[in-house]
């Protein structure tokens, strides 16, 4: 009997094998593969962006850059000026500036105001015809604060008015112990007043250092108080000495002291107008050691006041 080989495709052939090599019965269901459960960071990153907590990091990190920028600042090394030193201001602009950057405005320092009247006070040292005149203080210790207590010690306070005649000014003055024993250019070596007028504040608004158009008046009320009172111009040096035509009274009070001046517009080389602009501070020299001429303190209108500086000088202005 003849049979024949059979013969079978080689794909059908490779199935057989791999069947036949399996020990996995054909009745059992394949194991599902499981998907691992997602880590913290893995959702984090897939969740939708709305529900992503800010992070913690972030302000620190601005903080961080806020102290790194300011400590790159550099140090002040320069003290904080005192009382008796100027701070800084527009002065330290040179005094070669063009009239066109020269201000209109005033200086640092106290302005006062001087009214025009129309009938000129009484040189009698009784401020009863200053009414309508503002009262401006001068109380700014400038020189010998050692030797200063307080107010009742030296305080001082003062008007001004003008016509076109002469300029006024009234000085009140609270010092516990009067004493004057000086004359002439040393009257500022016991109670006295100090005026210091600019009178072309405009021309040298910038300018640090004394000028002919500066002056520094001083009036003593007097040895005793309220005799022999007398006035003197210390600067400008071509002027020098006893002005023409100032007229001086004082009056003792419990406590204090008064004073009165008109001083002629020709001493100071000026002609008044409504608006007139100067350079102005009032300041008070004391006394306390009878028998010894001596300039123990001074209180001025001008806080950081300098006699070689104008620009620490305060400002008048004339008005109708």
């Amino acid at each position: 009997m003849n049979y024949k080989k059979a013969v079978f495709p080689a794909g059908i052939v490779l199935l057989l094998m791999t069947l036949v090599g399996c020990n996995l019965p054909m009745s059992q269901a394949p194991t599902p593969f499981v998907f691992p459960t997602p880590n913290l960071t893995m959702t984090a990153l897939f969740k939708p962006p709305v529900v992503i907590p800010p992070t913690v990091t972030t302000q620190p990190e601005v903080i961080a850059t806020e102290v790194s920028q300011a400590t790159t600042l550099p140090t002040q090394t320069q003290p904080a000026p005192t009382a008796t030193q100027a701070p800084p201001t527009a002065t330290s602009v040179p005094a070669t500036a063009t009239n066109t950057s020269i201000p209109t405005d005033r200086r640092q320092s106290p302005s006062a105001v001087a009214p025009f009247v129309s009938t000129a006070p009484t040189i009698d040292g009784d401020w009863g015809e200053w009414n309508n005149s503002k009262q401006y203080p001068a109380n700014f210790v400038v020189w010998g604060a050692s030797n200063w207590k307080d107010e009742n010690d030296l305080g001082s306070s003062y008007q001004v008015a003008w016509d076109n005649n002469n300029l006024y000014l009234a000085v009140k003055v609270h010092d516990d112990h009067y004493v004057q024993g000086a004359t002439g250019k040393d009257l500022y070596k016991g109670d006295s007043v100090e005026l210091l007028l600019d009178t072309n504040v405009q021309g040298d608004f910038f300018s640090q250092a004394l000028s002919g158009d500066d002056y520094q008046l001083g009036f003593s009320p007097g040895n005793p108080l309220g005799k022999n009172t007398e006035p003197i111009v210390w600067y400008p040096s071509s002027k020098a000495g006893k002005p023409s035509g100032v007229k001086l009274a004082s009056v003792a009070g419990e406590g204090i002291w008064r004073l009165e001046a008109a001083i002629p517009w020709a001493v100071f080389g000026v002609s008044p107008a409504n608006g007139l602009h100067l350079g102005f501070a009032v300041s008070v020299s004391d006394n306390d050691k009878s028998g010894e001429n001596l300039q123990q303190s001074m209180v001025s209108s001008a806080p950081n006041r300098s006699l070689v500086d104008p620009t620490t000088w305060g400002d008048l202005t004339l008005t109708k």
